[in-house]
């Protein structure tokens, strides 16, 4: 069998041989297989998988998420592929579908939490293999897929005694609950009982303000997925806790989490109940995830030098708060996200880590009260977003 190949003029100078006057015109010159002999190597390459994902090519409502099929290549250098067996589902997905937070771009697929199996590892990559159970919470975004590319170093490996599904239905809220009472509370105030900045005085450790006993902390939506984790967490830790929910339903599931005065805020002022509570006094810290319809009545709600944390917004935006709001009581505010919290692969491990203690001691009780297929997930937004759900809710790849 003969093969001709043509090849660039540039390519063929390197090789020696006559040229006849009419193949000098020419930009490529045929050669036989006997002139250079040309060695072909195959390639191993997979094929571009593909797989089911919820995809959002527009703002709005639940109706803008769309059950599609998107490519999903393999891992490339740091990287791991996962098939998901559970997410979960958070009210930050609902701010990235309204555009209360900005996607990087469109169409993207939401989703900030999920556990799944690795099914392939990137070039080189150590300290995970094919089989490994693993988790992610906070980000990169895209967990609401049958399959997800992760940077192996955001994931966490799951106890073996511990369901996916559960982890699943706490990973993101319970990491949340943890930076908010035992470090975000904290951080603006820890200086104030450092033992150097007072020269040791009797008072420095009085001063020290992490969320502890003789503490009366104010929890808004109290039966939600954070909310029922923060109150757990707020008692064994030995604070007074103050909920406040919108059923009675919900109000039954506030006190059996640990909340010592439950509060229907559709039936009473939620501001005059916590002064009743403290007789006047106020609280040390509220924790607000509804946003707008609370805020104000939050501020009211603190003691002098009481520390507002403004951690979600499910009613909307709040008004602004001009600094001289701040300043009848002189009180803290911020506005804190887990992610600056789990910076560092250390930070990450150890809020994890104390997560999933706690679920093992029992000091965390998983409330995982609803499942839905995740071709399903408008409707999950649609209740979610309505309050008729409570505690966590967990997608379900359709199929796992």
């Amino acid at each position: 069998m003969r093969l001709t190949c043509l090849l660039p003029n540039s390519f063929i100078s390197r090789f020696p041989r006559a040229i006849t006057s009419n193949q000098k015109s020419r930009k490529c010159v045929p050669l036989q297989t006997s002139t250079i002999r040309l060695a072909v190597r195959a390639h191993s390459v997979s094929p571009t998988a593909m797989v089911k994902a919820i995809r959002v090519h527009e703002l709005g409502g639940p109706e803008v998420l769309k059950w599609e099929d998107v490519e999903l290549g393999d891992p490339k250098d740091g990287e791991i592929r996962v098939k998901n067996k559970a997410i979960g589902l958070n009210f930050i997905d609902i701010y990235f579908r309204k555009g209360v937070y900005k996607a990087a771009a469109f169409p993207f697929t939401p989703g900030m939490e999920a556990v799944g199996v690795v099914t392939a590892v990137g070039p080189g990559l150590t300290g995970r293999k094919v089989g490994d159970i693993v988790a992610y919470a906070g980000g990169p975004m895209g967990a609401y897929a049958e399959e997800q590319i992760l940077p192996a170093d955001k994931v966490v490996p799951v106890p073996p005694s511990i369901d996916p599904i559960v982890v699943a239905s706490i990973l993101l809220k319970g990491m949340t609950a943890q930076f908010l009472l035992r470090r975000c509370f904290k951080r603006f105030t820890e200086l104030l009982g450092s033992p150097k900045l007072w020269e040791g005085g009797p008072n420095a450790s009085k001063l020290n303000l992490e969320v502890e006993r003789g503490h009366t902390v104010l929890v808004h939506a109290a039966a939600g997925g954070v909310g029922s984790l923060l109150c757990q967490w707020a008692n064994a830790l030995g604070a007074t806790v103050i909920g406040t929910v919108s059923t009675k339903e919900k109000a039954d599931q506030a006190k059996d989490d640990g909340c010592h005065h439950v509060i229907i805020y559709k039936e009473e002022d939620f501001v005059n109940r916590v002064n009743e509570i403290t007789s006047g006094q106020g609280v040390e810290v509220v924790y607000d995830s509804v946003g707008k319809d609370t805020f104000q009545g939050s501020l009211d709600c603190l003691k002098t030098r009481g520390y507002m944390v403004s951690f979600g917004q499910s009613s909307g935006s709040p008004d602004p708060v001009p600094l001289s709001a701040l300043a009848v009581k002189s009180l803290f505010l911020t506005r804190p996200s887990m992610m600056h919290y789990t910076i560092t692969r250390d930070e990450l491990l150890a809020t994890a880590g104390e997560v999933f203690a706690n679920v093992a001691s029992g000091v965390l009780r998983v409330r995982m009260n609803h499942t839905y297929p995740l071709s399903q997930v408008a409707q999950a937004h649609a209740d979610l977003e309505s309050r008729k759900t409570s505690g966590s809710v967990v997608l379900i790849p359709d199929g796992a």
